[in-house]
């Protein structure tokens, strides 16, 4: 398994509503066929406003194709501020 960590930030004030965004994109269908499979935490600091979505992918190769599709999507989190990809070596009830 392989996760892609994107850093976002943003005003403590429209956490909810950046939540909200996410929701319905999510909601909707709205994700792209690249992500298909995919499995998505999003981690919120409301005091700062910051936020960590981890992506969640059986390959690495089907992680960096997301990747390619997702920096040209909309950043409905907030700015996005970096991205990282790590390997998931232990994972347990995911």
């Amino acid at each position: 398994m392989w996760a892609r960590v994107a850093k976002f930030e943003g005003s403590p004030e429209d956490v909810d509503a950046r939540v909200e965004r996410l929701r319905e994109m999510v909601g909707s269908g709205g994700l792209p066929p690249e992500l298909e499979g995919a499995k998505l935490l999003l981690l919120a600091d409301r005091e700062s406003g910051g936020m960590l979505a981890v992506t969640l992918f059986d390959s690495e190769e089907a992680m960096r194709i997301a990747d390619v599709v997702m920096n040209a999507g909309g950043g409905r989190a907030g700015t996005r501020t970096g991205v990282e990809f790590y390997e998931v070596p232990i994972r347990v009830g995911i």
